[in-house]
């Protein structure tokens, strides 16, 4: 087992429902992360193909634009490998189906961490619930870390077990885990820019910048981001 380098994982996976989601709530660790030498992967279970109010757009085509997006956000966060899961956005349900699928993501890239929202998120303050893909993804994903990835009985056919050492769950409600993102607050503003089919004439600058300062402000830190971090296998020594 080894131990996160410097706080540092050397793989992640980072596991959502949309386009978009990852940069709003945790590119600024993943930009941190890839930094210092980690190799991510986003697996994304929908490619955004209902995420429009444009007339005449089509599933097929917001779908398209939104994976385009989707890269050249990853790019600029120095993520190299985007997978999408092509399930149709506003139905996504933590099926066996969609569990299997991650299962197989995850002992194909092996990564040590896994970052997925939490499930259990409900409501966020007083103005916005959290959309049902969401909590969908997050149970999915975290079904399959534990304990699906790692039983050699149980799918054997879509890999070999895979341990996830530690899961990252953004958005919880006692995070227990804060990740200083001064250094890439604004590397992340720009990958969420990327989104224009999202953003449209809006510039989330101001609210993101907010958002981390808010976060940040518990343990005196600029601009943070929290998770609440599972050790699910704890190395002996760890720095």
């Amino acid at each position: 087992m080894e131990p996160l380098r410097n706080g540092f994982p050397k793989s992640a996976m980072v596991i959502m429902a949309h386009p978009d989601d990852a940069e709003f709530t945790v590119a600024g660790t993943v930009a941190k992360w890839t930094q210092a030498g980690c190799e991510v992967v986003y697996v994304l279970c929908t490619s955004g193909n209902a995420g429009t109010h444009e007339p005449g757009m089509t599933p097929e085509k917001i779908a398209a634009i939104r994976e385009q997006e989707q890269r050249a956000a990853c790019h600029e966060l120095g993520v190299k490998h985007v997978v999408f899961l092509g399930h149709d956005d506003g139905t996504l349900q933590p099926t066996l189906e969609l569990r299997r699928e991650l299962v197989r993501q995850i002992r194909s890239f092996k990564p040590q961490v896994v970052i997925t929202g939490d499930p259990t998120n409900l409501f966020n303050g007083d103005e916005y619930i959290n959309h049902p893909d969401h909590r969908a993804a997050g149970q999915a994903a975290l079904d399959a870390v534990f304990p699906a990835a790692s039983m050699p009985l149980l799918w054997s056919e879509d890999g070999e077990p895979h341990r996830v050492r530690y899961v990252y769950v953004s958005s919880a409600e006692k995070p227990n885990v804060w990740i200083d993102i001064s250094s890439t607050i604004e590397i992340k503003i720009i990958a969420l820019r990327q989104h224009k089919s999202q953003m449209g004439d809006w510039d989330p600058a101001d609210m993101i910048r907010h958002w981390a300062a808010e976060t940040g402000k518990e343990k005196g830190l600029a601009f943070a981001e929290s998770f609440r971090r599972m050790i699910l296998e704890r190395p002996e020594t760890e720095s």
